[in-house]
């Protein structure tokens, strides 16, 4: 699966996503954990940010080792917009990265 692209004017208006804890952030990242959980790699890719202003694209990438923890912490932004079939998506997948330890 692709990592999702956010197209943005400046690195600014990305931190920005960030700091205002953007929802699509948050699945993008879920995303990519959940399809790649059951992956060997160290790192793997999640999102890219394309800066236009820069003329540059940004790949953020996410350690396996940190897998459940961001998931659990991106399960919150899930469950305060009620989406409860992905927050169950999200539990089992912590689970199965437990039980992968």
């Amino acid at each position: 699966m692709k990592p999702k692209e956010f197209k943005v004017n400046t690195l600014e208006e990305f931190q920005d996503m960030v700091d205002q804890k953007h929802f699509s952030i948050s699945e993008a990242i879920v995303s990519a954990i959940l399809s790649n959980k059951k992956t060997r790699k160290k790192n793997v890719h999640v999102l890219s940010v394309k800066c236009i202003e820069e003329n540059v694209i940004f790949d953020i990438t996410l350690e396996r080792a940190n897998f459940i923890d961001t998931l659990k912490e991106n399960l919150k932004y899930f469950e305060e917009r009620e989406l409860y079939e992905e927050c169950a998506k999200i539990h089992s997948g912590i689970q199965a990265l437990v039980a992968d330890k």
